[in-house]
């Protein structure tokens, strides 16, 4: 691999910009005697990857995601990764649902298990969800730094920014308790040894969340819950609080990357908006099929479609619970697409600079751009939010003209803290208690729980924390 270098081919936009850049590239290292390859991680592929048994000898792929998975411990890998899809389950059901129309016979998601087959394919999807690329390409610590060159470009042709007014009510609203952040306990293992995570009823019932699960000397592991009862509690509070102040509400979660846990958080939002509709149709909607954690489109394509003689009343009631709750913040005001039509509709990251960037609003049902309550549930990032609108309300707008930078040395190596923690995130499903124990019985950590509860734990290894500290030194 020494004279070569991997270029992957996603489905992300600006799909045109990647194919057109990939014959710049190889015509400018080929003079130097560098090869450059193709190899194909967009969703589609990676699904066609996954059921090689119901395609025909044409249609197979490889599996290059796993490919290149052994290829980066490799010290002489370079990969170019360019931005790839982390697909909600409504995504991955349209790609699905085009490529069957193409020939390809893979199976439909079966969101609803029935029997063991179900199961299957269903486990198989699962690793194709969310952010299924970046844990196993990312086997190094992130460096991120903007290029002098883009620096200066930027500077002389400064895009637009959003004008901000000290009296905005823009604000983030994030939860006081009951969230990871606040139940978070962690420990620094001083040993290699293998743990066990179990839940305990109340009634002495036990279910074996994880087991045989192997952690090495130095490293790091952390678990934490979200309270589902504080999480809708909080919702009530907030959605109460926009519809009070006038202004947009708004919901900014991690739905993809963390495509077990947020999700969940999505959907009830969704239930705790519709409210007594949800309530009342509950049953109806669940007989349907109509799962809340994919968002209230693919609940309204899908109640569309139905020939139940409720469906008009039912649909009645969510549009009437849509009409009199607060203006939800848009993501297409023109189609009518809002912050809660899809889990992947506002993802923390992007949608929030977003906000930030134009004067801390968000474009309304009516088309005009309004002060907002930007809704992120978990304080592990939301007060660095909230320092950044605190400071453009007393400070003005940032200004791209003289503005500096900063440079991200960001810790995921080896599948560091959350980016590690989608096989150990669990929807508890009884009363009790979760304990994990080590090898030899002793308890690490213990959270009581309530049945709907999220859990989950991290695992950061010590060479990934090292090697974090070192690339932050020596790009200091």
């Amino acid at each position: 691999m020494k004279n070569t270098i991997i270029y992957t081919f996603t489905d992300e936009a600006p799909a045109l910009a990647t194919r057109a850049f990939f014959p710049i590239l190889q015509a400018f290292v080929k003079p130097l005697g560098l090869e450059v390859y193709e190899r194909d991680i967009s969703l589609a592929g990676r699904i066609l990857a996954a059921f090689p048994e119901c395609l025909d000898q044409r249609q197979r792929c490889s599996d290059a995601l796993a490919e290149l998975g052994e290829l980066v411990k490799r010290p002489d890998a370079n990969v170019i990764k360019l931005p790839n899809i982390s697909a909600s389950i409504p995504q991955l059901v349209d790609a699905i649902a085009e490529l069957r129309g193409q020939g390809y016979a893979v199976p439909v998601y079966p969101e609803t298990p029935q029997d063991d087959a179900q199961r299957e394919v269903k486990a198989r999807y699962a690793k194709v969800l969310g952010s299924a690329v970046n844990p196993v390409i990312r086997e190094g610590n992130s460096d991120r730094r903007v290029a002098a060159p883009v620096k200066e470009y930027a500077r002389k042709n400064p895009h637009s920014m959003g004008a901000w007014s000290p009296s905005s009510k823009t604000c983030v609203a994030s939860m006081s308790t009951g969230d990871f952040y606040g139940s978070e306990l962690s420990h620094t293992f001083g040993q290699a040894d293998t743990l066990r995570i179990e839940l305990v009823g109340r009634s002495g019932q036990r279910q074996v969340l994880k087991e045989q699960l192997s952690v090495k000397a130095g490293e790091i592991v952390d678990a934490s819950f979200m309270d589902i009862a504080r999480l809708r509690d909080f919702y009530t509070q907030q959605f109460h609080q926009a519809s009070q102040s006038g202004v947009l509400l708004s919901l900014h979660l991690k739905t993809t990357m963390m495509k077990v846990s947020d999700p969940v958080i999505f959907g009830h939002a969704v239930k705790v908006y519709l409210g007594q509709a949800y309530q009342k149709h509950s049953e109806a909607l669940s007989a349907a099929g109509i799962d809340p954690n994919n968002g209230l489109e693919p609940m309204l394509e899908r109640l569309g479609q139905l020939s139940d003689p409720q469906k008009e009343l039912i649909l009645a009631d969510i549009q009437a619970a849509i009409a009199t709750g607060p203006a939800l913040a848009m993501v297409n005001s023109s189609k009518g697409i809002s912050n809660l039509h899809t889990p992947s509709g506002m993802i923390v990251d992007a949608s929030m600079a977003a906000a930030i960037r134009d004067g801390g609003r968000m474009w309304g049902p009516d088309g005009k751009i309004q002060d907002t309550l930007m809704v992120v549930p978990d304080r592990s990032y939301a007060t660095f939010y909230q320092a950044v609108i605190d400071f453009c309300k007393a400070n003005g707008a940032f200004d791209p003209r003289t503005m500096g930078n900063v440079a991200n040395v960001g810790l995921m190596a080896q599948q560091a803290e959350e980016y590690g923690s989608h096989n150990k995130t669990f929807i508890i499903p009884f009363v009790g208690e979760v304990q994990v124990t080590t090898q030899d019985g002793s308890l690490v950590f213990r959270h009581s729980v309530a049945a709907g509860d999220i859990w989950r734990m991290c695992q950061t290894a010590d060479a990934a924390v090292r090697d974090w500290v070192r690339l932050a030194v020596v790009r200091a």
